[in-house]
């Protein structure tokens, strides 16, 4: 995605990234490895401050660079990168590292860009990014493989999404994508209005 259509998104706003559910990718650094993998299971937790909440399985290497660093990032694919979730979700980046010392991001030739908080990669082509700084719960993460993040900066690509609301007529290639199980994903819709008679909004929305 060229840098020309990436915006900055109010913090107050940037839960609506994650809102509609899509698969996502995690990354996070520490020192000088870094890693990225696919997560189904993230959503949105909090407004104020924002919060988002993801699920990390106790294998995974980003987990251990994330609880090394205190910062991740969660970027949004989209249709058109389905082949790189998967290919980054069914492969090992430690295995990568000791086989050649080589990261996903240089064996798959992943393009990244710096984020302004956190030092994680962002990977190009995505149409939403959240920079996150980690809030430690110890319990949940052992427990529950739960790790909750504060939103501490957030990107979207504004062809399809702004003034806090995604809107992907005329973009196909650059729809969501979520995962079902086993493989199986499905592309975001269209957009369906209904009529509301008494509509009541959160007062932060």
């Amino acid at each position: 995605m060229s840098a020309i259509y990436r915006r900055p998104v109010p913090l107050a706003k940037c839960y609506r990234l994650l809102n509609h559910g899509p698969t996502v990718l995690v990354s996070a650094a520490h020192g000088q490895q870094r890693n990225i993998m696919a997560a189904a299971w993230a959503m949105p937790l909090d407004f104020q401050p924002p919060k988002v909440t993801v699920v990390l399985d106790k294998s995974v290497w980003t987990r251990q660079l994330l609880e090394a660093s205190g910062h991740f990032v969660i970027n949004v694919p989209t249709v058109s990168q389905v082949d790189i979730v998967e290919t980054v979700g069914s492969t090992s980046g430690l295995e990568i590292f000791r086989a050649d010392e080589q990261d996903k991001f240089k064996a798959y030739g992943l393009e990244t860009f710096s984020g302004d908080v956190v030092d994680a990669p962002l990977l190009e082509g995505c149409v939403a990014w959240l920079e996150c700084r980690l809030i430690p719960e110890p319990h949940n993460q052992s427990q529950y493989d739960l790790f909750i993040g504060e939103v501490v900066a957030a990107w979207a690509d504004e062809r399809v999404f702004s003034d806090g609301h995604w809107h992907f007529a005329d973009h196909d290639s650059l729809r969501t994508v979520h995962h079902v199980a086993g493989g199986h994903f499905l592309v975001i819709g269209d957009e369906a209005v209904g009529s509301v008679l008494h509509r009541v909004e959160h007062p932060l929305a």
